[in-house]
């Protein structure tokens, strides 16, 4: 029966290895800067479920808190980058308001 969990898990990971790429390719080709921010914020997620299974595939304990760590910090750098596109939009909009004027 632990052989089948385990072989669960790996399909799992598996799957979501594959959503890793998608989303990374997502953030490299994205058309717009949100697209972008939201392929980061999945690409964290996705790599905090894969710590989390493979502390569920090895009974290591440690990774979760790895894992806990690593959610803080994807929250920070969403945060981050959300901060830094809207600094950017609001030059960029102020600039086209001096070209008007």
């Amino acid at each position: 029966m632990d052989n089948a969990y385990a072989l669960l898990m790996q399909i799992a990971m598996a799957a979501l290895g594959a959503a890793l790429f998608v989303c990374l390719f997502r953030a490299f080709r994205g058309p717009a800067v949100a697209d972008r921010v939201i392929a980061i914020n999945m690409t964290g997620t996705i790599t905090i479920a894969l710590i989390l299974f493979l502390s569920l595939l090895l009974k290591e304990g440690y990774l979760i808190d790895i894992a806990l760590i690593y959610a803080m910090l994807s929250f920070l750098a969403v945060v981050l980058l959300c901060r830094i596109s809207i600094g950017v939009y609001r030059e960029k909009k102020e600039k086209e308001g001096k070209k008007d004027a």
